[in-house]
């Protein structure tokens, strides 16, 4: 069969023709994937204390809030115009299965606003959240016929984490008191105030080049570099929840790559002996206590064992959650809620709105045990589905692009298990307007996007016509 031949037979049979993705410049690659303007966040530089005084679970305006919203509707419009006019699609029933959680998840939000104590906020956030949604299907739709170089993608996404870095240090010269806060007995964190998350953004280059370098996808030289780049930023954040996350992750993926070959097996091992001879010989020159006292900010053991003060918060969500099984509305709940105690918290001097500091738990406040349930459900399908595609073998074997999809799909997994474990500590990954929220949902868009591919590869041709 010829190769315009099997084309003409996979459009009539609904499947996507393959054609090897050409690289696209970074421009024309927004351009083309607009969902990845929204890990932007965007930007905004806009003073730590801005809320200061101001009641967020009520509806309020300012020029940074109108940006904000205006970016996100401008992309949302953007993506559904580009779905309306896509050529029909057969997603398949995998990827449907999740969408259809996000959506029922979507309306507990849009069912919140008839108790939530701040309706106006309740509903602005559910529309948010629908408009996100709609950048992900678009993107599935788009890369349907079309796929990407998935690797592309996550090189893109990398690249964008490096721009908001050096925002983050260009405000840093230029307003410190934008990007860095100062707290007595644990020093200076850079965090990135709302110009960009820190703890996020460096993270996400260290993943992507630490599995860059282990599976040599691009130059070594160029992968190191990166990562020392990720965790020095992250370093200088001194945030513990995100330093662990990463370090699991970074676990994981190693002992994963050790179990590519026996070269990569043997090499695993005797860098695990190496290191545990070097901390060993760090412990006993320097000190345990110093080393301990470094790695907790000077914290009691009181505040290490209670998240400092957050399990305290979220007892609070779990028991309210029991007498209130719906949840207290979606955003503006907890924010009403819990704004009074959270006068001298650290994070109301970063943003004054209150919140879980856990992703889990938002959603529990926000629309109750349902919401909950939909939410980890999406997410174990979401894994377990890029698990298995990330592993599966067509019957031929495999193609360099379905090699370079697995391998992508297996970095943005990687990025997604990242997210969830900060997600422990940070409630940021679950609410609209904020970095993470879009970051993670980017990283959701190229692992569905990357899993309807390989599903597509792996699906039979058995209606194509033969020659």
């Amino acid at each position: 069969m010829t190769q315009f031949a099997q084309r003409v037979g996979d459009i009539e049979a609904g499947f996507p023709a393959v054609q090897p993705p050409k690289p696209l410049s970074f421009l024309r690659f927004l351009l083309r994937y607009p969902i990845f303007l929204l890990a932007f966040g965007p930007p905004i530089f806009r003073p730590l204390d801005a809320y200061s005084g101001v009641d967020t679970s009520q509806a309020h305006f300012d020029f940074w809030s109108i940006l904000q919203a205006g970016w996100i509707v401008s992309i949302a419009s953007w993506s559904i115009l580009r779905l309306a006019y896509a050529p029909s699609v057969l997603i398949p029933k995998q990827i449907q299965s999740i969408l259809k959680y996000a959506v029922f998840l979507g309306v507990l939000f849009v069912i919140s606003v008839t108790y939530s104590p701040g309706p106006a906020i309740s509903a602005e956030f559910s529309i948010l959240y629908f408009l996100t949604l709609s950048c992900i299907v678009a993107f599935i739709a788009d890369v349907y016929w079309n796929p990407p170089d998935w690797m592309q993608c996550l090189f893109r996404l990398r690249l964008i984490s490096l721009i908001l870095l050096v925002a983050v240090l260009g405000a840093l010269a230029v307003q410190p008191a934008l990007v860095l806060i100062v707290i007595p007995g644990a020093g200076i964190r850079l965090l990135g105030g709302a110009v960009a998350t820190m703890n996020a953004i460096c993270p996400i280059i260290a993943i992507i080049s630490a599995y860059c370098f282990l599976y040599s996808l691009e130059s070594r030289a160029k992968s190191a570099l990166l990562f020392v780049v990720g965790i020095v930023g992250l370093a200088i954040t001194q945030v513990r929840g995100a330093e662990i996350a990463l370090f699991i992750v970074l676990t994981v993926l190693v002992i994963g790559w050790g179990k590519t070959s026996k070269r990569a097996a043997y090499i695993l091992i005797s860098s695990f002996i190496i290191s545990a001879l070097i901390a060993v010989s760090v412990v006993a020159s320097i000190g345990g206590d110093i080393i301990w006292r470094t790695f907790n900010r000077n914290q009691n053991t009181a505040d290490m064992l209670t998240a400092s003060g957050r399990t305290g918060v979220w007892m609070f969500v779990i028991q309210s959650s029991l007498t209130n099984p719906q949840g207290m509305g979606y955003i503006a709940g907890i924010r009403k809620t819990r704004r009074p105690e959270y006068a001298t918290n650290l994070h109301a001097s970063l943003y004054n709105v209150g919140g879980t500091d856990n992703s889990f738990m938002e959603v529990l406040a926000d629309a109750g045990w349902l919401a909950l349930g939909f939410y980890l459900t999406m997410m174990i399908k979401t894994i377990t589905l890029g698990r298995r595609l990330e592993k599966s073998q067509p019957a031929f074997g495999r193609s360099r692009e379905e090699t370079t999809t697995s391998r992508a799909l297996g970095c943005a997994l990687l990025l997604l298990f990242f997210c969830l474990l900060e997600g422990m500590e940070g409630s940021d990954f679950v609410t609209p307007l904020r970095q993470e929220f879009y970051l993670q949902n980017v990283i959701l868009a190229v692992i569905l996007g990357a899993s309807t591919s390989r599903l597509i590869a792996l699906r039979p041709q058995s209606n194509a016509p033969s020659e």
